[in-house]
């Protein structure tokens, strides 16, 4: 399913958070929003899923505007998995992602056959079916992180919808949740802060900064020092040796004007103890 944002502008209140934000991303392509906090990646995602109506401009799922189909008929096509996503720790692993169905059902059908044949396949592709019968209370939080991509994967979605998905999950979790998502073949958008996991998974990265597009491309083409610098506001090195961006940031230096950083290479410690108070006594 190809995914395009054509001059999309989305206003919160008195305050405009998008400014005609275009890009495409094209079928079984994994492609990753960055930019800092306030930058507008979790509000350009919830025009998306249809959580917010744009203030102009539109939104196409292989070119029919999301707004022209019921809501239903947008949630068989879009799985959506957010930064703070509760679920009910009563339930177990097989009902929570059986929930996933439940755009395919009218509202007092039951689970067919092929419901459950669904949820049996989610199960073994997400490696959870050794943790179908237990609860979420009992699960840790990259289990649990799984089993919520799994309920989305349960409406056999052709678009995934992710907002900082890994954001509370440790290394190793973080790497298998990607590399389960890269690998199913859907096309995926993503609001992503690690900048080494975007670069790793993502075709394309889309740099937004207060609500704008400052660039969209492969990831060594938009994750420059230069615009890391003019949008984090940071130092950055840029390492390609492996063919993939690998980053160091540090704090923006200020020396030698001013007592530098902890973190920088060129660091001038802060005078401790010098002037006239410690000349007293």
């Amino acid at each position: 399913m190809t995914l395009t944002i054509e001059n999309v502008s989305l206003s919160l209140g008195a305050t405009r958070v998008l400014h005609d934000v275009s890009l495409t991303v094209g079928d079984g392509q994994f492609a990753a929003l960055v930019g800092p906090n306030g930058s507008g990646k979790s509000s350009l995602l919830r025009t998306i899923f249809r959580a917010r109506r744009p203030d102009r401009g539109r939104i196409l799922l292989d070119g029919q505007d999301i707004w022209r189909r019921s809501a239903r008929e947008a949630a068989r096509h879009t799985g959506v998995l957010l930064q703070e996503q509760h679920s009910g720790f009563e339930f177990t692993v097989a009902e929570t992602v059986a929930q996933g169905r439940t755009p395919h059902l009218s509202t007092f059908d039951r689970l067919t056959a092929t419901d459950h044949d669904t949820v049996e396949d989610v199960l073994t592709r997400t490696g959870l079916r050794c943790f179908a019968h237990r609860r979420l209370a009992e699960l840790s939080g990259g289990e649990r992180q799984r089993v919520l991509l799994a309920r989305a994967l349960a409406q056999r979605p052709r678009l995934l919808v992710l907002d900082e998905p890994t954001n509370h999950l440790d290394i190793r979790h973080q790497l298998e949740f990607l590399e389960l998502v890269r690998g199913l073949g859907v096309t995926v958008i993503a609001a992503l802060h690690g900048l080494d996991i975007a670069a790793t998974y993502a075709d394309t990265v889309v740099l937004l900064d207060r609500g704008r597009t400052v660039s969209v491309g492969p990831p060594a083409d938009v994750l420059t020092e230069q615009a890391l610098r003019d949008v984090f506001g940071v130092e950055a090195t840029v390492d390609m040796e492996s063919g993939i961006p690998r980053f160091g940031l540090r704090p923006r230096c200020v020396c030698p004007a001013l007592p530098c950083h902890w973190s920088c290479t060129h660091r001038r410690p802060a005078t401790v103890g010098r002037g006239e108070d410690a000349d007293a006594g």
